[in-house]
């Protein structure tokens, strides 16, 4: 059994804790490593790594910094293939969603290129007589990423580490101990690349050795995505000792489906945002409003086009849906999807009951599909992280509007119409801090923002685009006055005032 090693100062290095987290193959079931909860001492033994390594990597110009990312980019392309399997692999996405969650990586690299344009400042002169003003971006020190397991390429080693590093400072990544082993292969790209050792570093632990980060003096900062109350928990915590916190939480993202929309276009929309993933990922639509007039001719279809799905392997190319990344959130679902029963819901595809030959103990569910959900079932309201799509049935626009704007998390928000005074009424009065107009997964390239809302985001200054770089980076302003010979003969003290 593979013992998974944490990466510090460069190099792998064996932890000495007594507690461990199994890693599995949710494709077999199979247990292939297991990774270590690091201890407190090797948590903060690497935070006094990162901070000696950010004395020197500060003072490299941005273009030489640059010209690693170039690298990184490069590296990540030639290794396309093996990363993707090692995604698919670790969390069961199958292939091409394995894959794009490596290319969201190579996205946010890209943008980690633009840093010497990114990071450039203002400047005035003549700001008084004879006085020049100048803004810089600086870095600030070492950041801890804190990550989830359901995007084991894009969130830590696209949204955190590249702009990070690229800015000047280190990072210190905690990623899931059920999905470690991508960005541990990412460390070993960048170390290829040539970013010098300490700059980057990744641990494995529990939230009792992950408190630390919240804390330090020498963590300057918290990017953390997962749930919601964590993230409140690390907002509140960390923000009180002088920290800054992006906190990306929870979402339950809301589609609504006007009587004009087009049923075939909409519905397989539908379908890959709702069980792309298996449901495991916060810019999934887990649940539709539809009016009326068109709510009958939708589930028929969305019910059609889900069982058309080939449930398999992750790596099987062939596959259209894949498992969900362990037995304990297998259960998790199944639970949720019982509540659905319970509280009256109309199940109209049941995916409970999937084996897929030769992988009998893989972690599968098949899409579950309830109709006629109402405001006051938890289904409808909460996020599964399965996939589940509910359907709420609506009389009109604003009646839809309404539901999706009373709930507490405005990640994303969808309306499939052709009406242009529908969708442009909806973009502005959404909740939805992304949002779609026919598109099923309204998630922007990584120039701009990934702006989640309310419930769904902590914090000043979102991941990615130009917040991400002002996240990472401190402004400061130079104010210069030069004398002339005769000047320097001169008493006056208030200069301003000339």
């Amino acid at each position: 059994m593979e013992i998974i090693k944490y990466f510090a100062g460069g190099e792998y290095r064996e932890s000495k804790t007594t507690k461990f987290t199994d890693v599995y193959n949710p494709s077999t079931g199979e247990i292939t490593a297991k990774v270590p909860c690091c201890t407190q001492e090797e948590i903060e033994e690497v935070i006094g790594i990162a901070k000696e390594a950010y004395k020197s990597w500060s003072k490299v110009p941005v273009i030489k910094r640059t010209q690693i990312m170039y690298n990184v980019r490069n590296l990540i392309i030639k290794y396309m293939d093996e990363l993707t399997l090692l995604v698919a692999q670790e969390h069961g996405k199958v292939w091409d969603e394995a894959k794009g969650d490596v290319l969201k990586a190579q996205e946010g690299t890209e943008l980690a290129c633009s840093m010497p344009t990114l990071m450039m400042g203002e400047s005035l002169m003549n700001t008084s007589v004879g006085f020049d003003t100048t803004l810089y971006r600086e870095s600030l020190g070492v950041f801890a990423g804190i990550t989830p397991f359901n995007f084991p390429a894009m969130i830590p080693m696209g949204w955190m580490t590249p702009t990070c590093v690229a800015s000047g400072n280190c990072m210190i990544l905690k990623v899931s101990s059920s999905t470690p082993r991508t960005a541990l292969r990412f460390a070993e790209i960048y170390k290829e690349a040539g970013l010098p050792d300490g700059v980057l570093n990744i641990v494995a632990c529990s939230r009792n050795e992950a408190e630390i980060f919240l804390t330090h003096p020498d963590i300057k900062g918290i990017s953390f995505v997962g749930s919601t109350a964590v993230g409140k928990h690390i907002y509140s915590t960390a923000a009180a000792h002088g920290k800054r916190v992006q906190a990306l939480c929870e979402a339950k993202n809301h589609a609504l489906v006007m009587n004009d929309a087009a049923i075939e276009r909409s519905a397989a929309g539908i379908i890959n945002s709702a069980f792309g993933c298996a449901g495991e990922r916060c810019m999934a639509l887990p649940v539709v409003v539809a009016e009326d007039g068109i709510a009958d001719a939708l589930v028929a279809k969305l019910v059609e086009l889900s069982k058309n799905l080939k449930i398999g392997p992750a790596y099987d190319k062939s596959s259209g849906l894949g498992p969900v990344v362990t037995q304990k959130h297998k259960e998790n679902v199944l639970k949720w999807i019982q509540k659905g029963i319970d509280e009256g819901a109309e199940m109209v595809l049941d995916g409970r009951d999937v084996t897929v030959e030769g992988f009998e103990n893989g972690f599968y569910l098949g899409p579950t599909i309830f109709d006629h959900v109402t405001e006051d079932m938890s289904i409808g309201r909460d996020e599964i992280f399965g996939p589940v799509l509910c359907i709420k049935r609506v009389k009109s626009f604003e009646e839809g509007l309404e539901i999706m704007n009373n709930n507490p998390f405005a990640n994303g928000s969808v309306i499939f119409t052709q009406n242009g005074y529908f969708a442009r009424e909806f973009a502005a009065r959404t909740d939805g801090g992304m949002v779609g107009i026919n598109v099923g997964i309204p998630v922007p390239v990584g120039v701009f923002p990934f702006s989640g809302h309310k419930d769904s985001f902590f914090g000043d200054l979102h991941c990615l685009g130009k917040d991400s770089v002002r996240f990472y980076t401190e402004s400061k302003c130079v104010t210069t006055k030069w004398f002339d010979e005769d000047e320097k003969k001169k008493t006056s003290v208030n200069t301003w005032d000339n």
